[in-house]
């Protein structure tokens, strides 16, 4: 046993005196490892409470994109009703204008029908007209407000992107815990107490393996998604409103028609994207948690 001793001291001596001079105290690698580690867990914090805030934006903004897109469906439906019925008022007035005041009785009930008839199909027009025009407004308020949300997500996502080089961060604490973990090493051949600084390496070690870029990564991915989301629902939202315009309705049908069939696809697509950025960011909370976790026992130790 001795021998062996002996011969771990005398390897020990043939490392290279370089080596050894680079180990740094145990206080002074715990200090590196402070400076390294700590503030981590409130950059983390901050992300999360970003990326919770973007959750619900977006959450809205896919709600009011879905109002719109069912909003749109039924205004479709009492467009094709007043076009059924305006396509069927000539004939009515048609029967109306074949009758004459001046023939015999059941001539003139006949007339007295057609002008009933008549009069019931205008009316039935100007109600689902009004309708359809109401539904009009809402679709365009509720594009408005997804297209609101979006940009406010894009935003809020932005700001995250920019909060600064978490990976950076936690690879920093990393070295600086290997470093100490070298530094426990010494200090335990000079006989120095390192429980305390053991367990700051091993808390700090649970930063290992985690994929902290997919926080970054999640983040493009809800900025990408509430670009595009801002984009279809912007241009859904003047689209609805020109195709709801007296002058639109009043004039090409078709022209109408097209317009309004544009708006629904955009408030669709509008849903999708502004979906697409919620899940984004749930995940990116998720991922947050778990890096969190790992961040609050390392300065918990730290501290």
């Amino acid at each position: 046993m001795k021998l062996g001793r002996n011969a771990f001291f005398v390897c020990f001596a043939l490392l290279p005196a370089v080596s050894v001079a680079d180990v740094l105290p145990l206080d002074d690698a715990l200090r590196a490892t402070y400076t390294a580690c700590v503030g981590i867990d409130d950059e983390l914090a901050d992300l999360k409470k970003m990326a919770g805030i973007n959750t619900a934006v977006t959450g809205v903004g896919t709600g009011l994109g879905a109002g719109a897109t069912v909003v749109g469906i039924v205004k479709a439906s009492k467009d094709k009703k007043i076009a059924d019925l305006e396509s069927r008022l000539p004939n009515v007035r048609e029967s109306y204008g074949q009758t004459s005041y001046d023939i015999d009785a059941a001539k003139n009930n006949l007339q007295k029908a057609a002008a009933a008839n008549a009069g019931t199909t205008e009316t039935e027009i100007e109600r689902l007209t009004k309708q359809s025009k109401s539904l009009g407004n809402w679709r365009t308020g509720l594009m408005a407000g997804a297209t609101a949300t979006n940009i406010a997500g894009a935003a809020i996502a932005g700001a995250s992107l920019k909060k600064g080089d978490i990976q950076g961060r936690i690879d920093d604490c990393l070295a600086n815990v290997s470093n100490l973990r070298t530094s426990i090493a010494m200090a335990k051949m000079e006989g120095i107490d390192v429980r305390e600084a053991q367990t700051i390496a091993n808390a700090c070690s649970g930063y290992m393996g985690q994929d902290v870029s997919k926080i970054q990564k999640q983040a493009k991915g809800s900025l990408v998604s509430s670009v595009v989301g801002a984009t279809t629902g912007l241009t859904g939202t003047v689209t609805s409103a020109v195709a709801n315009t007296d002058k639109t309705r009043d004039g090409d049908k078709q022209k109408e028609k097209n317009l309004n069939t544009a708006s629904n696809v955009l408030a669709g697509a509008t849903t999708v994207a502004s979906g697409t950025a919620t899940v984004f960011n749930a995940l990116q909370i998720s991922t947050i948690k778990r890096v969190a976790q790992t961040a609050a026992e390392c300065e918990g130790a730290l501290k």
